[in-house]
């Protein structure tokens, strides 16, 4: 998925942060190679995985200068 939007001229400089279980190495790797803007491992615990949402809501939407914005 990741690369086909990142391949796609329309879509490519929407943000893009992995969200997900797989703490390895070689899918962090793979996952900047195709231009995610952050690969961010999933917390277990329910409140935490709330805290690191909100934490990517807050930067993408009042630190970071999006297109457009």
């Amino acid at each position: 998925m990741l690369r086909e939007v990142k391949a796609d001229e329309r879509l490519r400089r929407i943000p893009v942060v992995v969200l997900t279980t797989s703490a390895v190495e070689e899918d962090v790797l793979c996952s900047y190679d195709l231009h995610a803007n952050a690969y961010i491992t999933k917390p277990v615990d329910f409140e935490r995985f709330v805290a690191v949402v909100r934490h990517i809501d807050d930067f993408f939407m009042t630190v970071a200068r999006l297109l457009g914005q």
